[in-house]
């Protein structure tokens, strides 16, 4: 594995004051329009203006990895108006900002299936990611028909295909973490959902080991660098032990390998 994708239960990571990683799940959309006696669809373009906002204060915060959850494997359940309407709206926001993103050095990840998106949007992604390959001021990762259980089946799937003898006793996190979609990312410090609910929601199930997990009521459309920097003040008072004690981090321990304990 990388330097970067280090497994938190097979090694305590270092850990700053800002987080390095933060995954967003950005839930409230239809709520806030809703509440405004607009259509639903009408929240998910004025949330576009809050993805703008939080990757701006990433990057003035030295942020160096953001995740954010678009759409869930579980979100075709949603009507078949508003799910055209939000594939639309992710082709027209990819067109329109990847220019933006290179210019400002910031690099695109798409992760989950997207072959159900058809070939407008594949070929978007792969033209983006192929753009902004070279760009090292912050990775923003996009998750469209992404869902946790998904990413570790297909992880496994593409594990055993290289090595289908594998003994059971060879299979570990080693062998299939390089398969997972974001090998290329540290876990996410620190997790934020807005909307109010507080579950993770077949986000990131392997990577949110040890992830601190903040909750707040604002709305997507209304999370702004604000209250981006109210969950990292949040996150800079939060004690992590990765296993271990309080006394241990008071007396300043170094971080070890479980591979070197007895």
């Amino acid at each position: 594995m990388t330097q970067a994708a280090t497994s938190s239960t097979l090694a305590v990571p270092a850990v700053g004051s800002v987080p390095r990683h933060v995954a967003i799940i950005m839930d409230g959309n239809g709520r806030w329009a809703t509440k405004r006696f607009m259509p639903r669809v009408a929240g998910h373009s004025e949330g576009l203006e809050a993805v703008r906002k939080v990757v701006e204060e990433c990057v003035k915060q030295n942020v160096e990895y953001l995740t954010l959850f678009a759409f869930s494997s579980e979100n075709w359940r949603r009507p078949p108006e508003e799910v055209g309407f939000l594939t639309k709206l992710f082709l027209k926001s990819l067109r329109k900002e990847v220019a933006r993103l290179a210019e400002n050095n910031i690099r695109l990840k798409m992760i989950g299936d997207l072959s159900r998106f058809g070939s407008a949007i594949t070929e978007m992604v792969e033209f983006s990611e192929e753009k902004t390959k070279d760009c090292n001021r912050l990775t923003l990762t996009i998750a469209a028909n992404y869902g946790g259980r998904w990413d570790i089946l297909q992880a496994m799937q593409k594990a055993l295909a290289q090595n289908p003898h594998l003994d059971p006793d060879g299979i570990s996190e080693e062998w299939l973490a390089p398969h997972l979609s974001m090998a290329y990312a540290p876990e996410p410090d620190l997790f934020i959902r807005t909307g109010g609910e507080q579950r993770v929601s077949n986000f990131l199930l392997w990577q949110l080991a040890y992830t601190e997990l903040y909750f707040t009521d604002i709305l997507w459309p209304d999370f702004d660098a604000a209250e981006l920097q109210k969950a990292f003040l949040w996150y800079a008072q939060r004690e992590r032990r990765f296993g271990r004690t309080s006394a241990q981090l008071a007396e300043g321990s170094n971080p070890i390998s479980l591979s070197d304990a007895v």
